[in-house]
C-alpha cells in the first residue's frame, strides 16, 4: 500500500467516525422532539435528487444534498405557513419524493441509492464529507442549550430573545446535512435508523443531557466502525451491517433498567 492509498484509507475512517458523530449529536435532538419516524422519512426526500443527478451525469450526493436541502426549506416553510405539525409535512413531502425517486432511478443504480455504496473515496469527498460534519457539530453543540429551551417551551425560548423559526430552520438543515453525509455508507433507507437508534439508545441509559449526547455519539460511531470492518471482511454492504449492530447494541440495552 502507497502513502497515498494509506492517506485516503485513514480519511476514509475519520469521515465515517465524523459522519457518526454527527448522526449521534442529531439524533438525540430528534428524538426528543418526536422525530422518531419522521427522522427516518426526511432521508427519503434525497432519493430524488439522487435520480435526477444520475440523469444529468452529475455526482450522484450532490443531487441527493439538493434536494435534501429544498426538501428541509420546503417542509419548514409549509410547517409555518399551515401549523401542521413537522413529522406530518414530513411524511406528506417523503412519499411524494419516494415515488419520484423510484421512478427516476432503477435497477443497480436504485439499490445503491436505496443501501449506500461506499467504494473507494476520492479526496474531494473525504474533505467535503469532515467539512460538512464538522459544521453539523459545531451548529449542534452551539445550539444545545437553545434547542432544549424550545423544546420544554417555545413561549419561553421566544421571550428569552430565540427566534424558534429560525432555530428549527436551522436543526431542520442540520439534519440534512447528516443525512447527505451518511447516504454513501447507507443510503436513504438505513441512514435515519443510524440517526435514531443510538439516540434511543442513548435515552434509555442516560441520566442527563450530557450522558445521552455522549452515549448516542458512543454507539453511532462503534456501529458505524464495526459495519464498516465486517463489510469488508465479509464482503457485503455495509449500510445493513451498521444498522444491525446499532440494532444489536439498542437491544442489549434493554437488559438494563432504564433511568429515565
Amino acid at each position: 500500500m502507497t502513502s497515498i492509498d494509506f492517506g485516503m484509507e485513514l480519511g476514509s475512517i475519520a469521515l465515517s467516525a465524523s459522519m457518526a458523530v454527527a448522526a449521534g449529536l442529531v439524533g438525540c435532538f430528534a428524538v426528543m422532539r418526536r422525530m422518531t419516524l419522521a427522522a427516518d422519512a426526511i432521508s427519503h426526500v434525497a432519493l430524488p435528487g439522487i435520480g435526477i443527478a444520475l440523469i444529468l451525469h452529475v455526482y450522484p450526493i450532490a443531487g441527493a444534498l439538493v434536494m435534501l436541502f429544498l426538501g428541509t426549506v420546503l417542509i419548514w416553510a409549509l410547517e409555518i405557513r399551515t401549523k401542521i405539525a413537522t413529522e406530518t409535512v414530513i411524511g406528506v413531502v417523503f412519499t411524494i419524493a419516494l415515488a419520484i425517486g423510484s421512478f427516476l432511478t432503477s435497477g443497480e443504480e436504485l439499490i445503491d441509492a436505496l443501501f449506500g455504496a461506499p467504494g473507494n473515496l476520492t479526496g474531494w469527498e473525504i474533505a467535503f464529507g469532515l467539512i460538512g460534519a464538522a459544521i453539523v457539530i459545531v451548529v449542534i453543540l452551539a445550539r444545545k442549550n437553545a434547542l432544549v429551551v424550545s423544546l420544554v417551551s417555545p413561549d419561553i425560548a421566544s421571550t428569552s430573545g430565540i427566534d424558534v423559526a429560525i432555530l428549527n430552520l436551522t436543526f431542520l438543515l442540520a439534519f440534512a446535512l447528516t443525512v447527505a453525509l451518511g447516504i454513501r455508507y447507507l443510503g436513504v433507507l438505513l441512514m435515519g435508523s443510524l440517526i435514531i437508534i443510538p439516540a434511543v439508545t442513548a435515552r434509555r441509559l442516560a441520566a442527563n443531557l450530557t450522558a445521552m449526547l455522549s452515549l448516542s455519539v458512543g454507539v453511532a460511531v462503534v456501529s458505524t466502525l464495526a459495519g464498516i470492518y465486517l463489510g469488508a471482511v465479509l464482503q457485503r454492504e455495509t449500510g445493513p451491517l451498521i444498522v444491525s449492530t446499532a440494532g444489536g447494541i439498542f437491544f442489549l440495552s434493554l437488559f438494563r433498567r432504564s433511568v429515565s
